[in-house]
């Protein structure tokens, strides 16, 4: 546990690991039935649903489904790495193989490098030397993705543009790797397509284009303000007090600070550590606070919530 937590507040947090709901996982066990059922419903019901309803319910479930890929590489429910893989490998969001996003992210918690460009898997920032190269339409884009319109509309689009590139580079080079991970990913994503259009109402590309590329445009909203450039880590990373329907898309994700302080914490005790010690969390973030996603649209749903190129790198 982090030091600086002061005695009353370390209590706290091994109260809840002590509970039954933290060592038998419960709800996360319960979580995973729930997606994984509902999307069997949806799709063997679409017939009967129609195309409309059936899309509109996908659509949440995915999201729902990259957040609980997210608990899985967190050690929730098992603390057992292949279990979890086993759990998480289904290819229901098509896009990013469970292996390659648990690593990728694992590499994210380094909080020294947080939001630091080439380094930080996940930084949204370009170095002084990427932003030098880039063209004007490169650089265009990126002032785009820096409002909360252009993330949901081309967040993802750009997003799946850097896997190809990067992943391309990787099987060019002849990691093997890399061919075992989409080999498998690639069968087991054929197989899944195959059950949906010989089961469902719903055409491939349909599933493609207009369901799980919606559900990680979805997705990339909540990554949108995560982090920011600052000169002490703890300061990098925000605090989200979402509404209901947002925190459970992302388990309670939108405490961030929270999560990667204590990355080993379920996503249902996110909200019990962090509102008995609201004041503690938001002075260590440096008043990185954000009170909703409807902050961010309201400000910075058609202006750049701050520059695409790194202050600092």
């Amino acid at each position: 546990m982090p030091h600086y937590f002061d005695a009353a507040h370390r209590l706290h947090i091994e109260s809840l690991r002590q509970r039954f709901t933290a060592r038998s996982e419960w709800p996360t066990w319960l979580l995973l039935i729930a997606v994984y059922g509902g999307w069997f419903a949806i799709l063997l019901n679409s017939r009967t649903l129609g195309l409309g309803l059936s899309t509109l319910l996908l659509i949440p479930l995915l999201v729902l489904w990259l957040s609980v890929q997210h608990e899985l590489l967190h050690g929730h429910p098992t603390r057992s790495k292949t279990v979890n893989k086993i759990l998480g490998y289904a290819p229901l969001a098509v896009w990013y193989p469970y292996t390659l996003y648990r690593d990728s992210h694992l590499l994210h918690h380094r909080d020294e490098d947080l939001t630091v460009p080439g380094v930080d898997p996940e930084s949204r920032y370009l170095s002084s030397a990427g932003w030098q190269g880039s063209s004007l339409f490169e650089r265009s884009l990126h002032w785009l993705n820096k409002t909360v319109l252009g993330r949901f509309l081309i967040g993802a689009p750009l997003g799946l543009i850097a896997l190809a590139r990067e992943e391309l580079q990787r099987l060019n080079n002849g990691e093997r790797q890399a061919w075992l991970m989409w080999l498998t990913h690639g069968a087991l994503t054929l197989l899944m397509l195959w059950f949906i259009a010989r089961y469902s109402a719903l055409p491939v590309w349909h599933y493609l284009l207009l369901i799980s590329v919606p559900a990680l445009s979805i997705a990339m909203l909540r990554s949108y303000y995560e982090h920011r450039p600052h000169a002490r880590p703890e300061m990098r990373t925000v605090l989200n007090e979402a509404g209901w329907p947002w925190r459970w898309l992302f388990l309670n994700l939108n405490f961030h600070l929270v999560h990667h302080d204590l990355p080993g914490l379920a996503w249902y005790d996110l909200p019990k550590v962090y509102w008995l010690y609201r004041e503690q969390w938001v002075l260590r973030s440096g008043g990185f606070l954000v009170r909703g996603y409807g902050q961010l649209w309201r400000q910075n749903g058609f202006k750049p919530i701050d520059s695409p190129q790194h202050p600092y790198h």
